[in-house]
């Protein structure tokens, strides 16, 4: 396509929408415009610097216009058209998280408080206190309720079916009704307590710890009275947070934050309905050829279009021009504006602040203190940049496999995982692990930290390992779960490490969660190789026992129809454009398959 178009002076003057296809009609862009011929010439004459122009100029090869009576028109218009083709160079609303609160599930003989995730209409009975903004800000909140409201936690079954009081008893952090050791008046109590303090009524509580504080620090027994202060400190902690902005906003209002490196947009909505935070997180992260006005507008509408309960007025970080249309289409009774100051000023600030935390940049930051602090926490040699973990599966003995995922700067580095099919004699766990440890490190490359999930005899097992090929210079670490633990959510795993007589347990939190992840990582991808090789075992054996199929025949054959079924179900013609696969050929393999689905 030429760089000025002949037909560009052929388009409409008036309003509508233009769609941008390449040479196999696949839609790439779609735009409105007052104006169509002078909006489309701009991508042409040098006035539109984004940087995705040139790159979408390069694939486009046909130009179609539609057009409407008016800009509000081509306003709805351009929605539909972009929700329906999801064009590679707009901006598409993406729903990228469900929303985290506590569930206090009250209809019970026995109540509990649960950690939810509730996308839509929650579907369990009960008080639900949320939806929270931070995750993690809501663990940490959910940990401060068990640890000062002793209820249990363990499932229904559970309950009915246990025979003596687990762990959490012998520490103080439930009242163990399954063995009727409290009274439903007093566990009751408790209950009432958690509602309170989710509702915001603290002050009963601190003032409770803050004299057994007094009696402790009386009685010397100072240790104790530490315990109770990191206690009041946490509930002084989650009552200073409650007095953010986000309990302030009484309104129903939208607040939209936008942020953007290079080809990254992220756009984070804050939902106020009656007093109670709404959160919903959007984002794109494909090429966009949108400025940052077009974007803005583009999920707005999309995001008015889908949501049932609209607000009165929606704060933005940016002036858009087809603001009143939009109030007037979608029947906002306040305005769609940026705030300058006061409250809505620093919730926009908020919003925007989500928003910067998705980027890349920001992520890589926060993998980076990650690492310090998991440095810190086991001490580490060196800093855990790179991070390789091993596992190993097989099923009675059969098809032995190894899998290595890879973690660099707190990420996962895909292009680094590896598959190792075990060539030992021994089909045991430790000889498998040693013989993989032994052709992954013989070639040099080492990571900072090895990881593998086992106990203190895997742990040994890297380290002689490693002597013998004389790598000095690696710190490693095996992760297995703690013995005997009851108290779901709150699974702890003890750390092995070379110079520690003794494991390590890591609180709940980022660290833990981040060694859990990675060590998961791996179990799947050894498991996910394991199911694969005995697949195309089966596959392979059925295949062997057809006369007249060698191994080129079966690989031709495998890897045109991918799977048994799909050999097994195909007609005489599809078979035969198999090369080298001929009429005798189709004969033996239909009669020897078909005889074996039989």
């Amino acid at each position: 396509m030429s760089k000025h178009p002949s037909f560009l002076d052929d388009l409409p003057t008036k309003p509508g929408v233009y769609i941008m296809r390449d040479e196999n009609k696949v839609v790439l862009y779609i735009g409105k415009a007052k104006n169509l011929k002078i909006r489309v010439k701009q991508y042409y004459t040098g006035h539109d610097s984004r940087e995705m122009i040139p790159q979408l100029l390069e694939q486009i090869n046909q130009i179609e216009t539609i057009i409407t009576l008016s800009e509000k028109e081509a306003l709805i218009l351009e929605s539909g058209l972009i929700k329906e083709h999801k064009p590679k160079y707009n901006v598409l609303l993406k729903d990228d998280k469900s929303f985290i609160g506590i569930l206090v599930k009250d209809h019970d003989d026995w109540p509990m408080i649960e950690l939810v995730r509730q996308k839509g209409v929650l579907k369990e009975k009960g008080q639900f206190f949320g939806p929270f903004t931070s995750a993690w800000k809501t663990r940490e909140l959910f940990e401060l309720l068990t640890r000062n409201f002793p209820l249990r936690q363990c499932s229904d079954k559970e309950l009915v079916s246990r025979k003596r009081p687990c762990i959490l008893h012998a520490i103080k952090r439930c009242m163990a009704p399954c063995m009727k050791l409290c009274s439903k008046a007093d566990y009751k109590e408790q209950v009432k307590g958690v509602v309170r303090f989710l509702k915001g009524n603290t002050q009963d509580l601190l003032r409770h710890y803050r004299h057994e504080m007094e009696k402790a620090s009386d009685a010397l027994r100072f240790e104790d009275a530490l315990q109770i202060l990191q206690k009041i400190q946490h509930i002084e902690q989650y009552i200073e947070h409650q007095k953010s902005p986000i309990t302030q906003c009484k309104e129903n209002i939208d607040v939209m934050g936008y942020a953007y490196v290079g080809k990254m947009i992220t756009v984070v909505i804050l939902s106020f309905r009656e007093g109670q935070l709404k959160d919903r997180i959007y984002l794109e992260k494909e090429e966009s050829a949108s400025t940052q006005a077009e974007a803005l507008e583009t999920i707005l509408i999309q995001y008015l279009t889908e949501s049932l309960n609209r607000p009165d007025e929606i704060l933005i970080p940016s002036p858009i021009e087809s603001a009143p249309i939009i109030e007037e289409l979608f029947h906002i009774k306040g305005k769609i504006y940026v705030p300058q100051k006061g409250l809505k000023k620093k919730l926009l600030e908020m919003a925007e602040e989500n928003a910067a935390s998705f980027l890349p940049s920001l992520d890589k930051q926060q993998g980076f203190d990650l690492l310090k602090d998991l440095k810190k926490s086991l001490d580490l040699t060196r800093l855990p940049e790179r991070i390789e973990c091993f596992d190993t599966s097989n099923l009675q003995g059969s098809n032995p496999v190894a899998s290595m995922v890879t973690f660099i700067d707190g990420k996962k580095e895909t292009k680094g995982y590896r598959h190792y099919k075990i060539q030992g004699a021994k089909g045991d766990d430790y000889s498998a692990m040693k013989e993989v440890l032994q052709r992954r490190y013989s070639k040099g490359d080492l990571p900072d930290l090895i990881i593998v999930d086992g106990g203190k005899g895997q742990l040994n097992l890297v380290h002689q390992v490693l002597d013998e090929l004389e790598i000095a210079t690696v710190d490693i670490l095996a992760l297995a779960k703690e013995n005997a633990r009851h108290d779901k959510g709150l699974t702890q795993e003890q750390i092995f490490q070379p110079d520690f007589d003794k494991p390590k347990l890591l609180p709940q939190g980022p660290l833990l969660f981040f060694l859990q992840r990675i060590r998961d990582e791996a179990h799947r991808f050894a498991i996910s190789y394991h199911k694969k090789l005995r697949s195309k075992r089966v596959i392979t054996s059925i295949l062997d026992d057809i006369e007249g199929i060698g191994p080129t025949k079966k690989e031709r054959l495998l890897k045109h129809f991918k799977s048994l079924s799909a050999i097994q179900n195909a007609k005489v013609e599809e078979l035969l454009l198999v090369k080298g696969i001929t009429q005798k050929d189709v004969t033996n393999i239909l009669l020897k398959l078909r005889a074996k689905s039989k």
